[in-house]
């Protein structure tokens, strides 16, 4: 492996942790209870409910970022540091949007959701009222990692 190799995972790795770290403050201690409550809601409401929640989650993943990839020297771009704030926040909304909807199965519930139940979910989401928000977090995690690549990158030797 080489040294830019090693780098790069190493700030991936960094990166994650951080993000991840961040998401749990974002989505549990910084989100507003009304957001929360309101977040998955048909129409404007919902919508601005999501939009204020994950600029507050974003804010919480970017502090996190400049701050920890100042004091461990992680040398990640703005524009990366941007793109990879970009892709958890865009992620995040989508899956927030889901909230209260995971059960349903109609054309006219969220796309997420509707993917959840063609990819074979259906029986778990109708049994399980946990199931809905352990597909939620672990969208927000695989995308985690995406943005975590997305930071990380590698610079050309």
């Amino acid at each position: 492996m080489t040294s830019t190799t090693t780098d790069a995972a190493a700030r991936f790795a960094a990166v994650y942790a951080l993000l991840t770290a961040a998401h749990e403050a974002g989505d549990y201690w910084v989100q507003q209870d009304a957001d929360a409550g309101a977040k998955g809601r048909h129409g404007h409401e919902g919508r601005a409910a999501c939009l204020r929640h994950v600029a507050s989650y974003t804010a919480t993943q970017a502090v996190a970022l400049v701050a920890a990839g100042q004091y461990l020297g992680l040398r990640i771009t703005g524009r990366r540091a941007a793109a990879a704030l970009a892709v958890s926040a865009a992620t995040h909304y989508v899956a927030d949007r889901c909230a209260g909807h995971w059960r349903e199965t109609g054309d006219d519930a969220p796309a997420l959701v509707r993917f959840a139940h063609r990819s074979g979910k259906t029986e778990w989401l109708q049994r399980d009222a946990g199931a809905g928000p352990l597909l939620d977090q672990a969208w927000h995690r695989a995308w985690i990692a995406a943005a975590a690549v997305v930071a990380a990158g590698r610079s050309r030797a």
